[in-house]
C-alpha cells in the first residue's frame, strides 16, 4: 500500500496530477480545491490510498491524513465509490463533513453531485459509528456557525458547492465571524 508520496507536480490535469518522484511519475486524483491551488513545478507531499481493482490501480492523494481517512471511511459507505468519495471531499472540508454528520444533516451531502437523498442518509448513519466523538466536537467547534449560511447564500447565487466551499476554505484565518463580511470576502475570491 502506498500510505505516502512526496515529490514535484509535473502536470496538472482536468481531473488529477502527475506527481514526479525520483524518476517516476504518478497519476494522482486529488480534490479540486488542492487541486486548484497547486502550481505545476511546486513541492507536493500528499497521504494517499490506492484503490485496487480487477482493471486498475488508482492513486487518490489529500492534503492531511484525515481526509485520507474520511475518503476512507466514505468508500465503506454502500453505493459511495473512489469518484463520489472524492467529489464530497471536494465540496466539504473534513471539519464541515464531521458536522454535517454529527447534526444529521444529510441534506449537506445531497447538494454534491451524485449524491442522492438515501446515500445522504447512509453516509451520516455509516460515519456516525466511526467518527470519534470527541474530534467531532473539536471540529464542530472549530467551524466557524457563518460559514454554513454563506455555503447557502453562494449556492443561492448560482455557485456549486464545490466552488462554493473553495471560497469558503480560501477566508483569511483572521476573517471577522460575521457572515456579511465572510460573504463579501466569499464572493471576492471567485472573481478573481
Amino acid at each position: 500500500m502506498i500510505a505516502f508520496l512526496e515529490g514535484t507536480l509535473a502536470a496538472r490535469h482536468e481531473d488529477r496530477l502527475t506527481v514526479q518522484s525520483g524518476a517516476v511519475g504518478l497519476w494522482v486524483f486529488v480534490p479540486r480545491p488542492l487541486a486548484e491551488r497547486l502550481a505545476v513545478g511546486q513541492p507536493v507531499a500528499l497521504h494517499t490510498h490506492l484503490v485496487v481493482r480487477e482493471d486498475a490501480l488508482t492513486l487518490y492523494g489529500f492534503e492531511t491524513a484525515e481526509a485520507r481517512d474520511l475518503f476512507i471511511l466514505l468508500l465503506g459507505v454502500n453505493g459511495v465509490g473512489p469518484r463520489l468519495a472524492l467529489a464530497i471531499l471536494s465540496a466539504l472540508t473534513p471539519a464541515a463533513l464531521r458536522r454535517a454528520v454529527f447534526q444529521e444533516q444529510a441534506d449537506v451531502f445531497r447538494r454534491v453531485p451524485g449524491v442522492g437523498k438515501k446515500t445522504a442518509q447512509k453516509i451520516v448513519l455509516h460515519l456516525q459509528d466511526r467518527l470519534r466523538p470527541e474530534d467531532t466536537l473539536t471540529a464542530v467547534a472549530a467551524l466557524p456557525d457563518a460559514d454554513g449560511e454563506v455555503l447557502e447564500a453562494l449556492i443561492a447565487l448560482g455557485y456549486s458547492v464545490v466552488e462554493a466551499q473553495t471560497a469558503i476554505q480560501s477566508l483569511p484565518g483572521d476573517a471577522p465571524p460575521d457572515v456579511e463580511t465572510r460573504l463579501r470576502l466569499a464572493l471576492q475570491s471567485l472573481s478573481r
